[in-house]
């Protein structure tokens, strides 16, 4: 289900559940299914309450709120055409891709349009969606174009150097017209735009280089209720919010997000220390203030001077929320969130030179001194997730699990991941795994010192996606430290992923072949000597499972076993889905054989 609010002038929420459109009006009215064509996504009612628009069959339509008097915006003229989509907007969007803006009157639309004529479909296998939703790296990449849309379906371009800047990477309408993100096929440079909405012609309001990749913060960049310039820049190791160009944070304070604006103060997000998140605002007035302090990740909405505030800490899972008005006691709101039946068995540790975060799970009945426990390593080790924070989410308590079946569970986040600055962030840049890689055994090898009670000589790593990926890397690289991996999902050969991800590490390949080459499992399949079980999603559209075929097939042509597990009608995550528990009972069978754990040990 997706749900978005309205401003709070409207009073009007709208959602898609199971492809139908939904609308409720708080206080006056239950949910009421609209009679609309479908499947519905992203249903955006207008700030006034009246309409509401969203995506059905590649069109962009709108209705009123009661579904009545529902129209075609914006139809598409090839079956490789859809309006109301913009799937890189993601990376600035605090709430996911968006593809269409109400304008604040609530009488016209900033509309997406994107062509997926000149990308090829993707390597595939039986049961695999050949064409995935992004471009494959080094190829044509879907044209995104933006269009003012009226409510009589007239339709006007916004122009700019589409050639120079073929990702649009954000958009919007707020109080002082339409306006886009866009960004170079290299990633080092964006350009914030304002559109005119009369003619299309745009307007350079900002425009950020950097000799890697220029990095999208979510929420930016933006403009305040008076127009003053909100954007980031990097300096010194330290990821600044800036306001008209000049840094309104202080050094080692991280950016992480700006939440959004009320007036002319803005909400964001920023970490001190890298597991935890701090509510933060600034105004012209009384500048910049720390909102929140406890040991969580923090996240909010502020309207009107009201400030709903969620802090996920590691006390209960979906964390607390509270409504503070301004001089009055929060409010809280009471959660329904089901506590776990694990209890955390869990040791926070900052490990070698570099200060790595990394907790440790140990069993709850595990007495020290009763033996040696085998280690089993359960990283991310990318640029999109950190897996040590102040949260209490289902990834904590599923290392919690696997800790239980025997083992000593050691998450661990190294160069590249969020939350450390630019520079640690950039560090990765032209090598995904060798720094990863390296910053995952120093962390072992600092847990094992500062524990006595772990087994160096028995060690095993698992992931999933990029640490599925990390986990073969491995257990082909440093079979010294690593006995066995099991790896779902990851990306084997670099050349068969998302363009706009992959290019902005490594570049594009026909540039930097060199770098794909490094980068590139399947060539490295003959040095596998360690135990591997491979898993992949047949319906996986993030992380095609032709990564797995491949890397398979090599591993076989150079003698080398291992097992392969795909599953069918499985998408990029499986957990939660119908095959989970035999899924996990599949991982620990195989980890506990290989690493000489009894099942009465676990």
């Amino acid at each position: 289900m997706e749900s978005y609010a309205t401003d709070r002038t409207a009073g009007l929420i709208t959602f898609a559940l199971d492809g139908e459109l939904w609308a409720v009006r708080p206080g006056r009215t239950a949910p009421q299914r609209l009679p609309v064509p479908g499947p519905v996504s992203d249903p955006r009612p207008d700030p006034t309450g009246h309409r509401i628009s969203y995506a059905a069959q590649r069109a962009l339509r709108v209705t009123r709120a009661d579904g009545g008097a529902d129209v075609a915006l914006a139809q598409p003229d090839s079956p490789q055409v859809e309006f109301g989509a913009a799937k890189h907007t993601v990376a600035t969007s605090p709430d996911g891709a968006r593809g269409h803006w109400w304008s604040p009157d609530g009488t016209r639309l900033l509309v997406a349009r994107t062509d997926s004529t000149a990308v090829p479909p993707w390597p595939a296998i039986d049961g695999e969606d050949p064409k995935p939703p992004f471009s494959a790296v080094g190829c044509p990449n879907h044209d995104t174009t933006l269009w003012v849309a009226e409510l009589n379906g007239s339709l006007t371009q916004a122009r700019w150097d589409r050639n120079a800047f073929e990702y649009v990477v954000g958009a919007g309408w707020d109080s002082h017209g339409p306006y886009a993100v866009v960004q170079t096929r290299d990633q080092r440079t964006v350009r914030f735009l304002a559109i005119d909405p009369v003619d299309g012609r745009t307007e350079i309001l900002e425009e950020q280089t950097d000799d890697r990749w220029v990095h999208l913060v979510p929420g930016l960049p933006a403009r305040t209720a008076s127009g003053t310039l909100l954007s980031h820049t990097d300096r010194n190791g330290t990821r600044h919010l800036t306001v008209d160009g000049v840094p309104v944070t202080p050094q080692g304070l991280q950016l992480r997000a700006v939440l959004g604006t009320d007036g002319d103060q803005v909400l964001f997000t920023a970490s001190g220390e890298p597991t935890e998140t701090q509510l933060w605002s600034h105004d012209p007035v009384r500048g910049l203030r720390q909102l929140t302090s406890a040991r969580a990740l923090h996240s909010g909405v502020r309207r009107g001077g009201t400030l709903l505030r969620v802090a996920r800490g590691a006390d209960r899972p979906g964390g607390r929320a509270e409504v503070c008005r301004g001089g009055q006691r929060p409010v809280p709101i009471t959660s329904y969130v089901e506590q776990p039946v694990l209890d955390l068995h869990m040791t926070r540790l900052v490990l070698g030179p570099r200060r790595l975060r990394a907790r440790l799970h140990l069993p709850s009945w595990y007495r020290p001194g009763r033996g040696r426990l085998p280690v089993l390593a359960d990283p991310y080790g990318g640029a999109s997730h950190q897996r040590v924070t102040a949260e209490l989410g289902w990834r904590e308590l599923l290392s919690q699990w696997f800790a239980e079946q025997g083992f000593a569970v050691l998450a661990a986040d190294g160069r590249g991941t969020p939350g450390r600055g630019p520079d640690w962030e950039r560090e990765v840049h032209g090598d995904l795994f060798g720094l990863a890689l390296d910053d995952q055994v120093t962390a072992l090898h600092e847990a094992v010192r500062l524990c006595p009670d772990l087994d160096p000589e028995r060690v095993g790593i698992r992931g999933w996606s990029f640490s599925g990926a990390l986990a073969v890397a491995a257990v082909m690289r440093r079979p010294d430290v690593y006995r066995v991996a099991v790896a779902g999902a990851g990306v084997t050969d670099q050349r068969l992923y998302n363009a706009h991800w992959r290019e902005r590490f490594l570049g594009q390949p026909a540039r930097y072949p060199e770098r794909y080459e490094a980068c590139d499992l399947v060539r490295e399949a003959p040095r596998l000597t360690r135990p591997l079980l491979l898993m992949h999603g047949l319906a996986d559209s993030n992380v095609p499972p032709v990564n797995t075929l491949r890397l398979s097939e090599a591993l076989h042509a150079a003698g080398r076993p291992h097992e392969v597990l795909f599953l069918p009608g499985v998408g990029h995550q499986p957990m939660g889905s119908a095959v989970t528990e035999k899924l996990l009972e599949r991982q620990v069978r195989f980890l506990q054989d290989h690493l000489g754990v009894t099942r009465t040990e676990g």
